[in-house]
C-alpha cells in the first residue's frame, strides 16, 4: 500500500513540475506562437500522468475509466484546439488564415 501511494505521489509530482515548466515557458516566450508550443506538455503529458496516477492508486476501476475517457478526449481535441488558435491569431494580425491572403497581401498587391 505504501508503494503505490509514493508511486501516485512521484507521478502527480511530475505532472506539477510538467505544468510549471510549461507555465513558465508560456511566460518567457516572446509571441503567441511560442507560446503555443509550451501549452502542450501542460495539455497532455501532465493528464497522461496524472491518470497514470489514479491507475496506480485505484486499480482498474470505475475512476481509471472515466480518467481514461477524459485523457482521451484531451488527446483528440487538443490538436484542433492548437490549430484553431493558431488560425485565430493568424486572423488577427494577417486579416486572413490563408497564406498570401490579407492586409499584408493587400499592401504588396497596391506597391505593383
Amino acid at each position: 500500500m505504501i508503494v503505490r501511494d509514493v508511486c501516485a505521489d512521484v507521478l502527480l509530482g511530475l505532472a506539477v513540475a510538467v505544468v510549471f515548466g510549461a507555465a513558465l515557458g508560456v511566460l518567457l516566450m516572446r509571441d503567441a506562437y511560442q507560446k503555443l508550443h509550451f501549452v502542450t506538455p501542460a495539455a497532455l503529458v501532465a493528464p497522461v500522468l496524472v491518470a497514470l496516477a489514479v491507475l496506480v492508486q485505484a486499480g482498474l476501476d470505475e475512476n481509471t475509466g472515466e480518467t481514461c475517457v477524459a485523457l482521451l478526449f484531451l488527446a483528440i481535441a487538443g490538436p484542433y484546439l492548437s490549430h484553431a488558435t493558431v488560425r485565430a491569431i493568424r486572423v488577427r494580425e494577417q486579416g486572413d488564415w490563408r497564406p498570401g491572403q490579407g492586409a499584408g497581401a493587400a499592401s504588396k498587391e497596391r506597391e505593383r
